[in-house]
């Protein structure tokens, strides 16, 4: 799930991206909770935490079944408005030792990674909390070259413009819609909560059912 607030603008801890492509060569960027890593134990763990220490009844299962909408609008269901940010506050707290361990990186994620690089450049934009991105990225060994975080639907657009993206991968309909505003390819991975079909509807150019389909769809857009 991610941990931002949602009229947040990008925490773009980590800066740009590392000069390591080659000029005019184009970028590749990935959405991170359900396209790049199977955050569901993670965020789980962590919620059922919260949940714990607030005295709130939060249903993990239906939380964790519907990841994309930023953290603020998932606790915003199950406890008041003026507690939210508080326990933003606490569940990244939280998050390092309860969730980074249980996570796992999607099947295909490292070698569609790999074969963003050869192409000209990979980064991640995720509405996560940027350290905690930061985190996944380095336990899994995921090679991208560039992490942004704290950018959700319309603000990840910014990001992918900026860093010169001409395609960015994504499990959520707001994924597209981001994609859509910048103008680059829009590639849905059915892998989250969102079906092929929203995906689609929601602008993509073409949807893919896992990462280990990313390579043929990337030769057949290229």
């Amino acid at each position: 799930m991610p941990d931002h607030t949602g009229g947040a603008m990008p925490d773009h801890t980590g800066g740009a991206m590392p000069d390591h492509t080659g000029a005019g060569l184009p970028v590749i960027g990935f959405d991170l909770d359900m396209t790049l890593i199977d955050s569901r134990p993670g965020i789980a763990a962590t919620l059922r935490r919260v949940a714990e220490e607030s005295g709130h009844d939060i249903d993990v299962d239906l939380a964790t079944s519907r990841l994309g909408p930023p953290l603020d609008w998932e606790l915003g269901h199950w406890m008041p408005a003026d507690q939210v940010d508080v326990w933003i506050e606490r569940y990244r707290e939280l998050y390092p030792t309860t969730a980074i361990d249980s996570v796992e990186a999607m099947p295909g994620a490292h070698v569609a990674v790999a074969a963003a690089n050869a192409l000209g450049g990979s980064l991640v934009i995720s509405a996560k909390h940027t350290p905690n991105v930061q985190m996944h990225v380095d336990h899994l060994g995921l090679a991208v070259r560039g992490v942004f975080g704290g950018a959700w639907r319309e603000h990840k657009s910014p990001v992918l413009r900026e860093n010169g993206a001409a395609m960015y991968v994504g499990d959520h309909e707001h994924d597209m819609v981001a994609a859509r505003l910048a103008e680059v390819v829009a590639v849905g991975v059915s892998t989250g909560g969102t079906s092929a079909q929203a995906l689609r509807d929601a602008g993509a150019d073409v949807v893919i059912g896992s990462l280990l389909e990313f390579e043929a769809a990337l030769a057949h857009l290229a």
